[in-house]
């Protein structure tokens, strides 16, 4: 029977409800908890099993070493594997890539809050729903669709290649291609194309918190800037950027883990120099050494705790 309280303050019994369901549904009005617990149980089996346990256990593979000899993995605790990643071949692999997140980063952030302002102060309407549908449409399409197109742009015979040719900017392209570091044969197998892809593919989750936090910027703060005898450029620097940073970081975590991780982007466009997710993927598959490609896998997950923590001081998580 289900006991319902009238107003008035009287009490009401109704009859239970027949059948299978009808009892089911009368439990679990009965005790709330129970459907609480049968809701957030498959959720945290997945997270806590899945998720969280093949972590521990990359963590583990990480702590054991390869036989040089034998190519086997010896199941002894040692820290070895670890010291491997401080050779100059492997901690190569890391600053590269931690330095190609960290300008990613920052250059999305660039192009991506001037996008983000005009969005937030001055798209209203249809206007606004164009700019969702235009930041939001190249995520719709094919990851590697979006690879595989940006590499027949840059490539030598590409569109990019032919337009400064049409503009006789050839000479500017060849100068840019044999600067030491970034250059190389083309666009499309250089450091400089893979960091145009990078931004291109992950501007996108930038754009969105950056705008979400300046929305939140009262309008009338920075009329009363102006008010006050504060310059634009003093506006933007004591006002603005401060309060729209949050969203700025949040949007740096979205650029910077996934740079971070990414090894398809690095295999398709850029140079023969490995990336730390082309490092595990060769060390795991081809080289079978599967302890220090655990180990490289635990460097991103170091990196990106630090980066959080930080970024949480700065109440990123505020503009998620």
């Amino acid at each position: 029977m289900t006991t319902l309280t009238m107003s008035g303050g009287k009490t009401s019994i109704l009859p239970g409800r027949g059948g299978f369901f009808g009892q089911l549904s009368d439990a679990f009005w009965r005790h709330p908890k129970l459907l609480l617990f049968l809701m957030l149980t498959p959720p945290l089996l997945w997270l806590g099993i899945i998720y969280i346990g093949s972590l521990i256990a990359l963590l583990l593979q990480s702590f054991f070493s390869i036989d040089d000899f034998s190519g086997l993995v010896n199941y002894e605790f040692t820290l070895s594997t670890y010291a491997q990643l401080l050779s100059p071949t492997n901690f190569d692999i890391i600053i590269r890539t931690v330095v190609m997140s960290a300008l990613v980063t920052i250059a999305a952030a660039f192009i991506a809050f001037p996008i983000a302002y005009y969005a937030a102060r001055y798209a209203h309407g249809k206007w606004k729903a164009l700019f969702y549908l235009g930041v939001m449409l190249p995520l719709w399409s094919s990851y590697l669709v979006k690879i595989y197109a940006w590499k027949l742009i840059l490539a030598k015979e590409g569109i990019l290649t032919w337009i400064f040719e049409k503009l006789h900017l050839s000479w500017l392209l060849d100068a840019i291609l044999n600067l030491p570091v970034i250059g190389g044969n083309s666009l499309s197998v250089s450091y400089l194309g893979t960091f145009i892809v990078f931004v291109y593919i992950w501007l996108p989750y930038m754009i969105l918190p950056t705008q979400a936090a300046l929305e939140r910027v009262p309008g009338n703060l920075i009329e009363a800037s102006a008010d006050l005898g504060a310059t634009p450029r003093q506006t933007f620097r004591t006002v603005l950027l401060p309060l729209a940073l949050p969203g700025i970081v949040a949007g740096s975590i979205f650029t910077f883990s996934l740079t971070l991780g990414d090894y398809i982007i690095p295999q398709i466009i850029g140079s023969s120099r490995l990336f730390i997710g082309q490092a595990v993927y060769a060390q795991q598959g081809t080289a079978g050494n599967v302890p220090l490609a655990a180990a490289f896998s635990v460097v991103p997950i170091v990196i990106m705790a630090l980066y959080l923590w930080l970024a949480k001081k700065q109440g990123a998580f505020d503009a998620l």
